[in-house]
């Protein structure tokens, strides 16, 4: 018996496959088995040049960034050492040196 995914919006494990599609039982998803393959694909960060970016790098800020709240501008030219790649809003955790920890987009970033 071969081992079917699981459902892409509940997680359940139970899904069964009728006339070409996944269906989950449990919340009536359906999904074709080319969407399947798709969700397995992993994502790749890359910066405002379309350079590959990678846990570890050092990126350059290439534009001054307002930080909200107040709390100062990061300015054009600025070094991000050590970068860590995340899922969501900002692209980029990180520590910037007078700032602290914060989230930046990859489309204001390029590879050092």
């Amino acid at each position: 018996m071969s081992a079917l995914p699981s459902c892409p919006q509940c997680q359940s494990e139970f899904t069964y496959e009728d006339a070409g599609m996944f269906v989950c039982p449990e919340c009536a998803h359906e999904w074709s088995p080319q969407q399947a393959g798709a969700a397995e694909v992993a994502r790749v960060w890359r910066d405002a040049a379309g350079n590959v970016l990678q846990d570890g790098d050092t990126v350059t800020v290439i534009k001054d960034l307002k930080l909200k709240g107040g709390g100062g501008v990061v300015k054009m030219g600025t070094k991000v050492k050590n970068i860590r790649l995340v899922e969501g809003d900002h692209d980029i955790d990180c520590k910037i040196d007078g700032f602290g920890s914060m989230g930046l987009k990859t489309e204001f970033v390029k590879k050092a």
